[in-house]
C-alpha cells in the first residue's frame, strides 16, 4: 500500500473512533511491515491490517480464514471453507495445509489476468494495487451507487483492456468464473443484494486502503452472506455482461 495511503488511512481511524457504529467491534487497523507479507486479494490483505486473521499474513490456517471471514463481513463458513480449499493450491510446496497471502499471487491458480485493482502477470507485478488500473475500473462506476450493470460494465472493461494490451493474456472460464464471485463480494459485503446495489465511496475506500469501510458508516451486515448469495449474484453479474457483449 501506498505510504501516503496508510497515512491518511491510520489517521481518519484513529481520529474517528466515536464515529463507529455502536455495536462494531473495534476498528485497529496496520499496514503489512518490513516483515509480513500480502497478495493479490484486497479482502485477505484487508483482514490481516485489520487483525481478523494474523496481521504477518503468513501459513494461515483454516480456522483462522473461516473465522476471519465470519467475523468481519459475515460469510458463510461453508463457503470460507470452499475459499481455503482453493487458496491451499497455491502453496507448491507437497501436502500443504497452510498458505501464506503471498502464495496467492501464483498466477492462472487463483490470480487472474484482467482484475480490478492489479496489473497483469505479464507486468512483473500482478499482487499490488496499482491506482491507474482501479482508476480504469472506477471510471465506469457512475453515480453514488454501483449497480450489477455499472459492476459487469467495469469488469468487463478490465477483460476488454488486458485482452487488447497483454501478448499473454489468458482468461480460463475458471478465471472468469472467479470474477464473477469476487464482484459479487464486494457487492454483498458493502451493499444490498435485493437491489443489487453498493455505496460507491465504500468500495473505494476498502481498494484503496485495504481497510473496511466503518469510517464511511458501513457496518457488518446481521444476515449471513451465503454461497446461495454469492451464486444469485455471480448469475445476474453474467446476465449483465452478455446483455454488455450482445451491444457491441
Amino acid at each position: 500500500m501506498k505510504v501516503a495511503i496508510a497515512v491518511f488511512a491510520a489517521s481518519c481511524l484513529g481520529a474517528s473512533a466515536s464515529a463507529l457504529p455502536k455495536d462494531h467491534p473495534p476498528v485497529n487497523w496496520r499496514p503489512a511491515g518490513p516483515s509480513d507479507t500480502r497478495g493479490p486479494c484486497p479482502m485477505l490483505n484487508t483482514l490481516a491490517n485489520q487483525g481478523f486473521i494474523p496481521h504477518h499474513g503468513r501459513d494461515l490456517t483454516e480456522d483462522q480464514v473461516v473465522n476471519g471471514l465470519k467475523e468481519s463481513i459475515n460469510l458463510a463458513r461453508d463457503f470460507s471453507k470452499t475459499f481455503y480449499q482453493a487458496g491451499l493450491k497455491t502453496n507448491l510446496s507437497p501436502n500443504a495445509t497452510t498458505f501464506s497471502l503471498d502464495d496467492l499471487s501464483h498466477h492462472n491458480i487463483l490470480e487472474h489476468d484482467a482484475s480490478l485493482s492489479r496489473r497483469d502477470y505479464y507486468s512483473g507485478d500482478d499482487h499490488s494495487f496499482d491506482q491507474a488500473t482501479f482508476d480504469q475500473t472506477r471510471s465506469y462506476w457512475q453515480g453514488d451507487e454501483i449497480d450489477v450493470y455499472h459492476a459487469a460494465l467495469a469488469r468487463q472493461a478490465r477483460v476488454d483492456t488486458s485482452n487488447r494490451t497483454n501478448p499473454d493474456f489468458t482468461f480460463s472460464e475458471a478465471a472468469k468464473g472467479t470474477t464473477f464471485i469476487e464482484n459479487s463480494a464486494y457487492m454483498l459485503a458493502f451493499g444490498d443484494k435485493t437491489a443489487g446495489t453498493v455505496p460507491k465511496a465504500w468500495v473505494e475506500y476498502f481498494f484503496q486502503n485495504e481497510a473496511l469501510p466503518t469510517e464511511l458508516g458501513w457496518r457488518r451486515h446481521d444476515e449471513e452472506i451465503t454461497s446461495a448469495d454469492l451464486n444469485d449474484m455471480s448469475q445476474r453479474l453474467a446476465a449483465a455482461t452478455k446483455q454488455i457483449q450482445d451491444s457491441k
